[in-house]
């Protein structure tokens, strides 16, 4: 009887590496993720009110169910349960006007779920960061409703980043720092909560969810070239702690350049990569034709990820 069990047993387990597991999981990773963005959610409530509940709820709900449907439909097993679709949903909520109509919040979520994820494969096969691509297509397909200004005239709040844009810099040479990071900035549904967001951030650095180096090298990469252009010309140009506290820098610093499966895993092309996306937010804040440049910086970014995976130090022992 035991030779017999022994002869059908496999006498090879074939198994892919990693064979060491360093204890986290993808449930885990999101749940940190979602932890993170709660100070920011519970601010964004505050600041525009039930229109913010409805637009990150039904971005969230969108993501999970079209996810859900399209994995069954391709029978695949079905994994929403590991929070990642919910992440994404919430995400692009963030890079919306709080006043979004229903259809264009839809229609985001759908293109991130399908078109920034799904299309390449699923969870950790998107090149690219994938609230980014559905952010992207509303902006070029529905410049209006996108628009923070025209969607946002119900509120008192301004634009520092529009002031700087079509004003010029002595518009906004007195703003309160204190101001920006308390939220009082009209910008994304939760992009805009910068105070609320650094607390996520420091979440993510202690539980060491995301890496240091690329939101410490996307900060920097903000901070030289707009320091560069504020020593050039301070009327002209705004001053580097503006544009590190206005629009979607720390959003983006902490949960859009730290996608694990768009940013480079190498510990110098992390940091090349950060100064990358940081040095292009600047320059299309001033040659391009949006005020805030954080979503397509970074998209631009992601496309020199795989070039900037092949810097990697030499093997033991190599010449």
């Amino acid at each position: 009887m035991a030779n017999e069990s022994l002869a059908k047993a496999p006498f090879l387990a074939v198994g892919a590496a990693p064979h060491w597991h360093c204890g986290r999981t993808i449930h885990g990773m999101m749940r940190d993720y979602l932890i993170a963005l709660m100070p920011a959610v519970a601010m964004a409530v505050y600041m525009y009110g039930l229109d913010a509940l409805r637009v990150m709820a039904l971005s969230c709900v969108t993501a999970v169910v079209i996810e859900a449907v399209c994995l069954k439909a391709m029978e695949r097993d079905v994994t929403v349960d590991d929070n990642s679709a919910l992440l994404q949903g919430l995400l692009l909520a963030f890079l919306l006007p709080a006043s979004a109509p229903w259809w264009l919040v839809i229609l985001g979520s759908a293109f991130t779920i399908l078109l920034g994820r799904l299309v390449f494969g699923g969870l950790g096969a998107n090149p690219v960061c994938a609230p980014l691509v559905g952010w992207a297509i509303l902006s070029i397909s529905w410049k209006l409703e996108m628009d923070i200004d025209a969607a946002m005239l119900n509120t008192m709040l301004i634009n520092p980043l529009t002031q700087l844009k079509y004003f010029g810099a002595q518009k906004v040479a007195d703003i309160s720092y204190t101001g920006l990071l308390a939220g009082q900035q009209l910008g994304a549904l939760g992009s805009s909560q910068v105070g609320a967001l650094l607390l996520g951030g420091i979440y993510l650095l202690v539980r060491r969810t995301v890496r240091w180096q690329l939101p410490a090298a996307f900060f920097g990469g903000v901070l030289l070239i707009s320091g560069i252009f504020y020593a050039i010309d301070s009327s002209q140009y705004a001053s580097p702690l503006f544009h590190l506290l206005t629009g979607s820098v720390v959003f983006g610093a902490f949960f859009l350049v730290t996608d694990s499966s768009s940013s480079p895993v190498g510990k110098a092309a992390m940091v090349i990569f950060g100064l990358l996306a940081g040095g292009m937010v600047v320059t299309i804040r001033v040659y391009g034709m949006y005020p805030d440049g954080v979503p397509f910086a970074i998209l631009l970014a992601n496309m020199t990820s795989p070039l900037l995976d092949m810097i990697r130090p030499k093997p033991f022992g190599a010449r």
